[in-house]
């Protein structure tokens, strides 16, 4: 049996220098393989900075076109579109969808596949995702539910712990039987799977999409495995600001909340979504309650109220997703 073959699928947009740490990691940790051929494809999502310039500069410069490929979209077009071009770049046993601010550590690729070997029916492999210094990241997490939204309104710690069942993020190292998706800033996908239930979903621009595709995958009978032994860094700082817009309590763009109808309603249909938006705006109220009389600052970003209700307002599509 010949040794199975990788692609990895880096998306830039705007952030050249990280995205080229991350391919000097990806290369790095191919090192490690010898025997496993290993190709990088870098997605320049139409930067408009030059930045895939630079990155095939660097490509030339350094004489790695046998294992860097760039690839430049006419469009930015999101995540999903993004990886897709990636994942069709080749016909690998097996696809890397990396995140350009992460950071491969050495020794990384020899216990995913491993793990390829050891669970056939698994078909996407999730490593210890860590800070910088380290410390561990949540990779793992359970569905979004109604209850989980009512969670995540409330944010509540009697609230979190009566409904813990359906906390949606994991412990770091949870039950096998715990996890239903896996985060998408560093994944390996079996193209066995990805041949059986297509490519991600273009309907999502950014954020939800990975869990749509686990979704799938799921439905499909395809588990997910988490690999300790494998680690990478996710450093943050890339082209996406959801967390430093969380925390500031921001206004998040108008596709997060379509992206986040848009799976809802995938995966619980109108009913669900609406079951979702209720459960969250009562946690919302309690949270509020618990502001005017305890003073603690709110919860959420500026507009959450109004805006959860965005994608549920917008037409749906033949196939049953809201549309534009």
């Amino acid at each position: 049996m010949s040794p199975p073959q990788i692609s990895v699928s880096i998306i830039n947009y705007r952030t050249a220098e990280m995205t080229l740490d991350c391919v000097r990691s990806v290369l790095q940790a191919a090192a490690d393989v010898p025997d496993i051929t290993i190709h990088t494809y870098v997605v320049d999502n139409a930067s408009g900075d030059g930045s895939a310039d630079k990155i095939e500069d660097w490509i030339t410069a350094e004489d790695v076109s046998a294992q860097v490929t760039l690839i430049r979209s006419p469009t930015n077009s999101g995540f999903s579109h993004g990886h897709n071009q990636g994942i069709t770049a080749s016909r690998s046993d097996f696809v890397l969808v990396l995140n350009s601010d992460a950071l491969l550590r050495p020794g990384f690729f020899a216990p995913l596949l491993a793990a390829t070997q050891e669970y056939p029916k698994a078909g996407r492999f999730v490593p210890r995702l860590e800070e910088a210094d380290g410390t561990p990241q949540v990779s793992c997490f359970r569905w979004h539910t109604a209850f989980s939204e009512l969670i995540r309104g409330a944010q509540s710690g009697p609230v979190t712990r009566a409904f813990a069942r359906w906390n949606v993020p994991l412990s770091f190292d949870p039950k096998p039987t715990d996890i239903n998706w896996v985060s998408f800033a560093c994944v390996l996908l079996r193209r066995e799977m990805i041949d059986a239930i297509g490519l991600m979903d273009e309907g999502y621009f950014l954020y939800f999409e990975d869990c749509e595709y686990n979704l799938r995958a799921a439905r499909a009978g395809w588990s997910p495995a988490l690999v300790s032994q494998a680690q990478a860094a996710h450093v943050g700082g890339g082209s996406g600001t959801l967390v430093s817009s969380q925390k500031a309590r921001a206004r998040l763009p108008e596709y997060y909340w379509r992206s986040r109808s848009r799976f809802f309603y995938q995966a619980h249909g109108r009913l669900g979504l609406l079951a979702a938006n209720l459960c969250w705006t009562a946690g919302w109220a309690l949270a509020r309650l618990r502001h005017l009389i305890r003073r603690r600052p709110p919860t959420a970003t500026i507009g959450e109220p109004i805006d959860i209700w965005t994608g549920f307002t917008a037409p749906l599509a033949a196939d049953g997703r809201p549309g534009s």
